[in-house]
């Protein structure tokens, strides 16, 4: 929310969960879902007569949410629709995620214009093995297969044999992907695919193209991840992009 609204866009949430903390490092946390709370709000903006340039959707925190999902792309059917499949990474599935749950992502993928897994989320929906590091010809065959879900897709976080860390996005109809290169920096943050997607999306929202949206959102993952270095805080609580907020006001 407050990477959109620095951004100049009014952002309405919805949330789909309640968590004390995120799911990666911290043990015993409590979690609320809020699965009969979606609905609800689709037909209270309907009645209002409220209209959304972007819907964009993140953690589900039940398999029935991609049913309230579906309901608010149907809505709202001039919006752009924006799914980031946060399901798991570094191979594995979060803890809250069920089969019934990771099948119904499949689904909701489907409906979407713009999708932005990591490696660990692309890997699951198209039913491959996980692998660390991919070569181009790789990375290729899986965004063509992604774009045969959705009519774009970002993969973040891949590893290029031979190349280097990048993400990379292919539009549905095109044959080669774009690769936006980035330097890491020497620790690993929970969280940067949640930013990258939100900066994207605003991006997307103002009226940028994917490949500027998807380069402004690399620099800014980057450049959060840089300003928490050395601040003395375990990785687990994330990086603090507070500090380069500014970086984002138009």
């Amino acid at each position: 929310m407050p990477i959109i609204s620095a951004m100049g866009i009014q952002c309405v949430s919805v949330p789909t969960a309640i968590l004390s903390t995120h799911t990666g490092g911290f043990d015993d946390l409590v979690f609320r879902d809020t699965t009969d709370f979606l609905s609800p709000c689709c037909e209270h903006y309907k009645r209002l007569g409220i209209t959304f340039d972007t819907i964009y959707s993140g953690f589900l925190g039940s398999d029935a949410q991609v049913d309230s999902c579906l309901g608010f792309f149907e809505t709202f059917p001039e919006a752009r629709r924006i799914v980031d499949p946060v399901m798991g990474d570094d191979g594995e599935c979060y803890k809250t995620y069920t089969p019934q749950l990771v099948e119904r992502m499949k689904e909701l993928v489907r409906h979407a214009d713009v999708i932005t897994p990591n490696m660990t989320e692309a890997a699951i929906l198209l039913d491959e093995p996980y692998t660390d590091t991919v070569d181009r010809e790789k990375l290729n065959e899986m965004l063509t297969r992604l774009c045969e879900m959705s009519k774009a897709a970002v993969i973040t976080g891949v590893k290029l044999r031979g190349e280097g860390h990048a993400n990379a996005f292919m539009c549905r109809g095109n044959s080669v992907p774009t690769i936006i290169g980035w330097e890491p920096v020497p620790a690993s943050y929970p969280g940067t695919g949640d930013i990258f997607a939100s900066v994207m999306t605003g991006r997307l929202t103002l009226g940028d193209t994917m490949h500027s949206a998807v380069s402004a959102a690399t620099r800014f993952v980057r450049s959060a991840a840089a300003a928490t270095l050395n601040n003395g805080q375990p990785t687990r609580n994330g990086v603090e992009f507070e500090r380069v907020l500014g970086e984002l006001l138009l």
